[in-house]
């Protein structure tokens, strides 16, 4: 398990999903993870939401909110993933140059923060987070909490060339249409992992299109969380199978936000 205070610049922090109806939401990623929420905060909007955090024993792990009203009919509702940066705002103008779009402009969370949302042809849409005083997630890399995200995208090469120039992220092959990107310097994950610490996402050749995020969560018992999403609402997308020091299953939630949850098997 990994507790953070802190993100550098280009890294990952923060997983949430933004919803109509924020309750089931709640009430199914509870159920499935055990989460407990705080809030709720405001959201910016017209009409304004809600914005809730989700927390395991204290620790911030992921939020979910509301919907805004005018996306309803834009893409479905998904799991995003929040970068963390120094300057949103010049974030934001180095991305467009680059030949993103922004969905959010900036805003300020305050106290929490400032924030954007981008969308790149080949990169997907992401969210830019400028720490005020939410870093981000404080825990990662443990069961009911996020620890990894992955892009797939039918233009890999493109990715590459925009997130390296937006993150500075470097992407290594790590098996058939399969990268890892490693931000130099940064030091994250677990010291028994298999992968070098410094991966902060990974990214897969994906067939269709549009380009998008998906996450992984760690779990206690993916057989469990896979038996227990139908009767919650949601759906199994894949039942559980075994990948590496892993067993998954990718579950949907009542809006249809797809994720996936791992339980890490130990050898002996």
């Amino acid at each position: 398990m990994s507790r953070r205070d802190e993100y550098p610049a280009g890294v990952p922090c923060f997983v949430d999903t933004l919803t109509a109806d924020v309750q089931a939401a709640k009430d199914f990623y509870g159920e499935i993870f055990g989460w407990e929420f705080a809030g709720p905060g405001a959201m910016p909007g017209d009409p304004p939401g809600e914005y809730f955090v989700a927390r395991v024993d204290g620790d911030d792990v992921a939020g979910v909110g509301t919907r805004p009203a005018q996306s309803a009919d834009a893409a479905p509702p998904a799991w995003n993933t929040h970068v963390a940066v120094d300057s949103v705002d010049a974030t934001v103008a180095r991305a467009t140059a680059a030949g993103a779009t922004v969905l959010v402009e900036p805003f300020d969370a305050p106290p929490a923060g400032r924030m954007a949302v981008i969308a790149h042809p080949a990169g997907g849409a992401l969210s830019l987070w400028q720490a005020g005083d939410r870093a981000g997630a404080t825990r990662v890399n443990a069961p009911s909490a996020w620890a990894m995200s992955l892009l797939s995208t039918p233009d890999p090469e493109a990715a590459k060339t925009f997130l390296g120039e937006l993150f500075g992220w470097e992407a290594e092959e790590f098996g058939p249409s399969l990268w890892l990107f490693r931000l130099s310097g940064y030091v994250g994950g677990e010291p028994e992992q298999r992968v070098p610490r410094d991966v902060v996402a990974a990214m897969t050749a994906g067939e269709s299109s549009p380009a998008a995020w998906s996450v992984d969560f760690w779990i206690d018992d993916a057989d469990a969380a896979a038996a227990a999403a139908p009767g919650l609402g949601g759906a199994v997308i894949a039942q559980p199978f075994e990948e590496a020091m892993f067993r998954r299953a990718v579950l949907a939630a009542p809006d249809g936000a797809t994720f996936s949850v791992s339980q890490l098997q130990l050898s002996g």
